[in-house]
């Protein structure tokens, strides 16, 4: 688990470093009536950093190896299963639009891994669907992908 550490605590303080550098390089830090656009997303970044520096310290500190970093057995399988259905959904994405697709993705989802009634899989998935639809499309007015090709 270690190794893990390093390596995330490493590549989220280059990813910080370089979020509050971008701040800077394409926002002003601060203007004639106080702080400026970079102002926040810089000590975001700056923050970012601390937290994934003191992550590394730590993680290097520390000799023991820990547990194996990767999942083993059902874990495992849990975890193929869910990368597989998020790349199925939006492989489907522009076909069925996201608002069916979350419903199937919400779907598939908790009827594996809750091992659910249908009738809460399909009442769940039907609510988080309809949620995402009323405060994105209806309140928000934001546009979703919608369905390109209808299959029946």
């Amino acid at each position: 688990m270690r190794a893990a550490d390093r390596i995330t605590a490493a590549l989220l303080f280059v990813f910080a470093v370089a979020f509050a550098a971008g701040a800077l390089r394409y926002y002003e830090y601060g203007g004639s009536g106080g702080p400026g656009p970079a102002f926040l997303p810089f000590w975001l970044g700056v923050a970012m950093a601390l937290l994934a520096l003191m992550m590394l310290v730590k993680a290097l500190r520390n000799p023991d190896p820990g547990e194996a970093w990767l999942p083993r057995g059902e874990g495992l399988r849990h975890t193929l299963v869910v990368l597989g259905v998020t790349a199925l959904f939006i492989a489907l994405l522009k076909y069925v639009g996201m608002i069916i697709g979350t419903a199937l993705f919400l779907a598939a989802l908790v009827r594996y891994l809750g091992a659910h009634r249908w009738w809460v899989t399909l009442a769940i998935a039907v609510g988080a669907a309809g949620a995402n639809w009323l405060v994105f499309v209806h309140w928000l007015r934001l546009p979703f992908p919608e369905a390109g090709i209808w299959i029946f």
